[in-house]
């Protein structure tokens, strides 16, 4: 069965960060996984605007002195090869109306999720959910207080690029030790629930 044009390019763009990720392509990978950390070193540094500004210098500085060494190597050789970035210039990279709609489709989707998932939190209606949730933000108080935005951004992206290969090496351990750990969690929220009034679950 083929499927549809957005399922086909949703499939390939998710194959391609899997791929990676999983540091399919070393040189690839490398380069965005080194690109990301030097911006995010770089805004440890400096001002968000001083960032861009600079990225946008480096830029054009490489884009404007290619420019005029292919004009003079033209004007040298007396050739007539045109703007030589004409291929990019003329590659469509205006959104549609329909891939726009799509992409606020989906942002739209994620917000109410994410509304009625903290309503429920926040209102108890589940009490076992609504402690697991507080907990967890008990502990993100005390890694506020040690790891500021950016750092814990670049942790991020430090885990993003190497838990995916640590884990393919290494699934049955760490699958066996995250099952046990599973089920531990699971036996103390049983008995919580079973002690706390009003912590039962939804569907008894």
């Amino acid at each position: 069965m083929e499927c549809g044009k957005k399922e086909c390019s949703w499939s390939s763009w998710k194959g391609q960060v899997v791929d990676l990720l999983h540091w399919r392509d070393v040189r690839q990978s490398g380069l965005v996984f080194s690109s990301v950390l030097l911006l995010l070193f770089s805004l440890t540094q400096f001002s968000v605007v001083s960032v861009v500004a600079y990225l946008a210098l480096a830029t054009l500085s490489a884009t404007i002195s290619f420019r005029v060494y292919k004009s003079v190597l033209q004007a040298v050789q007396k050739t007539d090869e045109g703007h030589p970035f004409k291929a990019y210039l003329e590659v469509e990279i205006a959104l549609s109306p329909d891939q726009i709609s799509k992409y606020v489709e989906k942002v739209q989707l994620y917000v109410n999720h994410m509304m009625k998932e903290l309503r429920r939190l926040f209102l108890v209606q589940d009490l076992v959910d609504s402690i697991k949730f507080a907990v967890l933000m008990w502990l993100l108080t005390y890694v506020g207080a040690l790891f500021n935005g950016l750092t814990l951004l670049i942790l991020a992206v430090v885990s993003m690029f190497s838990m995916p290969v640590v884990y393919e090496k290494y699934q049955t351990q760490i699958d066996q030790y995250l099952g046990l750990v599973r089920t531990q969690v699971n036996t103390i929220m049983a008995k919580i629930r079973e002690k706390v009034p009003g912590a039962k679950r939804k569907d008894e």
